[in-house]
């Protein structure tokens, strides 16, 4: 199956920026107290049900923060540097090569999916065949938490960042509503959703969404 070029934009373009994304990208501990509460809720949700993939993980931050949470937790990222760069940070950690359009995990096998600021470069199109491997992946009765940059219909095209190394993948800020109404039709139960203004300095909202697989 030929790869989408939007999965090879990204994976080429994280592979370029890699080790400054881990230099600068902020510590979980760091973030806003929002999201910290939105991490924890999901670490609580998930802790008894089982594996949970991190997906779009990066250099792995998030994915430690949550296996100090007391989560049974991996790490899946489509860029095989910052998979390099996860397992050296955190070998006791498990970190695997893959990508969100086909994942070589089993049917109904997690417990929980986290996918960390992973789908904005996601193009519209493309989102039903993720979320439905995020239904396909998750066991019934398992939880999803999104969080990722919101915005109305924006379209972005950067041509160097993290860095000020050249990227080729694109962003695209969707409304809040239409991503819940989006995995609604992926067969997920959405429960929550926040949206944040910025912080200073950052020029984005924030939407996360939590929810899970009907049994």
């Amino acid at each position: 199956m030929t790869e989408p070029s939007h999965v090879t934009a990204v994976r080429e373009s994280y592979d370029t920026v890699a080790a400054d994304y881990a230099r600068l990208v902020k510590e979980p501990a760091e973030l806003d107290p929002v999201s910290r509460a939105m991490l924890a809720a999901f670490a609580e949700l998930v802790r008894p049900r089982g594996p949970v993939a991190d997906l779009g993980c990066g250099p792995g931050k998030v994915t430690a923060h949550l296996a100090a949470l007391g989560v049974e937790v991996c790490g899946v990222d489509v860029s095989p540097r910052m998979v390099e760069l996860a397992r050296a940070a955190y070998p006791e950690l498990g970190f695997s090569v893959g990508s969100m359009t086909a994942l070589e995990i089993g049917s109904g096998e997690l417990g929980g999916i986290l996918a960390y600021y992973a789908t904005h470069h996601t193009p519209p199109q493309w989102l039903p065949t993720v979320f439905a491997e995020f239904h396909r992946v998750l066991a019934p009765g398992g939880v999803l938490m999104l969080a990722g940059h919101v915005g109305d219909d924006e379209h972005l095209r950067p041509t160097h960042a993290y860095g000020d190394h050249p990227v080729s993948y694109e962003s695209y800020l969707l409304p809040p509503d239409r991503i819940a109404e989006l995995l609604h039709r992926a067969g997920l139960v959405v429960t929550a959703c926040t949206v944040q203004e910025p912080d200073e300095g950052a020029r984005r909202q924030t939407g996360t969404f939590l929810g899970y697989k009907p049994r």
